[in-house]
């Protein structure tokens, strides 16, 4: 079977965050088995397709090294990606029917891609000097909601923290958020042709930090729009080195997810697989 690396909401190669993606399946293959190629790839992300009656409709799961998650944004914009360009499909958009995400659908919109998320919600929560302590900085303000969420003074204080992973804990305090995923963010300077930046950790996951995150945004999304009153921003994940860009629209319940993918590489993978 065919597999592809992808880069996920990059403007070049090399940047955004990659994803592995495997040409769909007939059937599913054994959890043990998606999880151990997951393994064997070391990308955050593995996507997983199946082939179903229905036109243009997929099922989708995604694994990291680890475990089995429930929504990832740049390893569906890459399955999409792999279906349009490097399979063939010629329908303008795609839809992916997931475990716990309900349908997920993908359009082609000049050039990009753009996809249709739930929007999460958040609410503004108590200072966590726990997590505090391990960013080494203070938030201005902290968000609990699927994620934590701590919003930081400035883009430099984003760009310059260190995140010790090890030192994590889950306090027993914060009952509104799960602590193995941690958002740092902030406005982006004045003249920026963004308007946020952020950055993702999820060590309970085995990813001590997400190159860029679809998913991150969906509950980002809501927050900024409600501090800026604006529906549309630009946001920047700001990995070392990589960084990705993304464009995103709050639509009532919903976020769209704009951004590009590159593929990288194609690979054939040698070995049966297990049903």
């Amino acid at each position: 079977m065919r597999q592809f690396l992808i880069d996920a909401f990059a403007r070049a190669p090399f940047m955004g965050n990659p994803a592995a993606v495997v040409e769909p399946f007939d059937t599913w293959p054994s959890d043990d088995f998606m999880s151990r190629l997951a393994m064997e790839n070391n990308q955050a992300e593995t996507a997983y397709m199946l082939k179903t009656a229905e036109a243009n409709v997929f099922g989708l799961r995604w694994f990291t090294p680890a475990v089995e998650v429930n929504l990832c944004g740049h390893a569906t914009l890459a399955a999409a990606h792999a279906l349009f360009t490097e399979l063939g499909l010629e329908a303008e958009v795609v839809h992916f029917d997931t475990r716990h995400a309900g349908r997920l659908s993908v359009r082609r919109v000049g050039g990009q891609l753009e996809m249709d998320f739930p929007a999460y919600p958040v609410q503004a929560i108590a200072p966590v000097p726990e997590i505090e302590a391990v960013i080494g900085q203070t938030a201005v303000a902290t968000f609990g909601g699927p994620m934590l969420i701590l919003q930081l003074a400035s883009e430099a204080a984003v760009h310059e923290l260190k995140f010790n992973a090890g030192e994590i804990g889950y306090p027993q305090a914060c009952t509104l958020f799960d602590a193995a995923h941690v958002v740092v963010t902030a406005f982006a300077d004045a003249g920026s042709p963004y308007d946020v930046v952020s950055r993702f950790f999820a060590p309970g996951f085995g990813i001590a930090e997400d190159p860029t995150t679809g998913s991150m945004h969906c509950a980002l999304m809501p927050l900024y729009a409600n501090l800026t009153g604006k529906a549309v921003l630009e946001f920047h994940q700001a990995y070392p080195r990589r960084g990705g860009d993304l464009r995103c629209e709050l639509v009532g319940d919903r976020v769209k997810l704009r951004g590009r993918a590159i593929t990288t590489q194609k690979t054939q993978v040698m070995i049966a697989v297990e049903e």
